[in-house]
């Protein structure tokens, strides 16, 4: 038997005014005459973030969810240019150690998924540094959070510039130049309209990296349909991992609008899945990419109780037959 854990993106449909995401644009900062005045204003919104994620943590924990994407919007205009002196870690650390430690005295997975703006196959120089940049974030903000940044963010391959190839090839050139610390953080995940688990699987396969397969984007974006004849390559980026193999699970919104993600999961859509992979590995930690967050795994596992096919063992895993 497989063990399987659901988490959620994010934010709580269930938890009010719990938002990690607050932030202040660089125009509204701007209207602050005192820039140090300015300055803690960012960083009470930032402590403000960080408590809503203590308190996601312990929706968490009382609903017992296991794992969890932390918002990338945690620290407003952490890297813009204006703010460059900014030492946002030092008003945050003791939260920060706070919130990592409830994490890990509750063994709950957390790590990120930067926006798309970072792009490391980028053949501008600064698009590719200001991606470094914001890497660099979320490793300080792991390392803050005294938890192991290794395989805690996930990307996409990146731009597709002319030829698939050419974009792959152009990744490879550019991880030589990126800090060894942000390699070991990175997970690659396949999408939906540039590049397949087939292309993906390369860059994992040369480099190192753990592919994180996304079900709905493979089902979108396919080079061969029969995903399962990957899935021990797939299981292999993951050999030198501490954490069990991640997968991404969403629904299409509708026919007509296949790529985009639905509120909720299609549990037959789901086991589809399940069914081909079950027993091929001891856990598969499940991330929803669902509108609806939490409320997607709470109906999701109601849909998944009824089934003869599983065992439950708490309110956010089970094990498939």
């Amino acid at each position: 038997m497989t063990i399987i854990r659901l988490g959620y993106v994010a934010m709580s449909m269930e938890l009010k005014n719990a938002s990690p995401s607050q932030t202040m644009t660089f125009a509204q900062f701007q209207k602050i005459d005192d820039r140090e005045a300015a300055i803690r204003k960012l960083e009470k919104i930032t402590l403000k973030n960080l408590e809503n994620t203590h308190r996601l943590l312990k929706h968490n924990f009382f609903n017992e969810i296991h794992f969890y994407r932390l918002t990338s919007r945690l620290i407003p205009l952490a890297n813009h240019e204006a703010l460059l002196d900014w030492n946002y870690m030092s008003a945050i650390k003791d939260k920060l150690r706070e919130v990592g430690e409830y994490a890990k005295k509750n063994n709950m997975r957390i790590d990120f998924h930067p926006d798309h703006f970072v792009v490391l196959n980028s053949d501008k120089k600064d698009v590719f540094i200001n991606s470094i940049k914001t890497l660099k974030m979320h490793y300080l903000l792991l390392k803050g959070l005294k938890i192991d940044p290794t395989h805690r963010c996930v990307l996409h391959v990146g731009g597709k510039y002319q030829e698939t190839e050419q974009s792959l090839e152009s990744f490879i050139d550019n991880w030589a130049d990126v800090p060894t610390g942000i390699q070991k953080m990175i997970m690659l995940e396949n999408d939906d309209k540039s590049f397949t688990l087939e292309d993906t699987l390369y860059l994992c396969e040369k480099l190192g990296i753990p592919l994180v397969f996304d079900y709905h984007h493979h089902l979108a974006h396919h080079q061969n349909e029969c995903w399962e004849e990957n899935w021990d390559r797939v299981v292999a980026t993951w050999r030198d991992s501490p954490l069990p193999i991640k997968m991404h699970i969403s629904s299409p919104k509708s026919v007509a609008e296949f790529r985009h993600h639905s509120d909720y999961v299609d549990v037959e859509m789901f086991f589809d899945f399940l069914k081909e992979v079950k027993g091929t590995v001891p856990q598969i930690d499940c991330m929803i990419e669902a509108k609806k967050k939490d409320e997607a795994l709470f109906t999701l596992m109601n849909e998944i109780k009824k089934r003869e096919d599983i065992e439950v063992i708490d309110g956010s895993s089970f094990y498939i037959k």
